[in-house]
């Protein structure tokens, strides 16, 4: 079982930025795959950032939107990842998950409970 926190989310001032943080309990950290999604009012949830565990390297990958304007990293000694967010727009105003899966005979699939981030001035 892993649990995943999120923080670091508010208001902030379009062009201006946040760094989310997504701490997780349990053990095998480093092997799961980790991902940011985020779901705005009256929309799907969307992946907005992914990092992969340490067998496959930790490849990134990221929505077109967000591309050259996020940062996803992870810390494995720490059991967090993270989403730093620059040149932030309105349209990146939603709610932001963590989430956590692994795939093996099982599939593992964990979520947090969001927080959210406003882009306003």
């Amino acid at each position: 079982q892993v649990q995943l926190v999120e923080s670091g989310g508010g208001l902030v001032q379009p062009g201006g930025s946040l760094r989310l943080s997504c701490s997780a309990s349990g053990s095998l950290f480093s092997l799961y795959a980790m991902g940011w999604y985020r779901q705005a009012p009256g929309k799907q949830r969307e992946l907005v950032a992914g990092i992969a565990g340490i067998t496959r390297g930790g490849i990134t990958n990221y929505a077109d939107s967000v591309k050259g304007r996020f940062t996803i990293s992870r810390d494995n000694a720490k059991n967090t990842v993270y989403l730093q967010m620059n040149s932030l727009k309105p349209e990146d105003t939603a709610d932001y998950y963590c989430n956590a899966r692994l795939q093996g005979a099982t599939l593992y699939d964990y979520w947090g409970q969001g927080t959210q981030v406003t882009v306003s001035s």
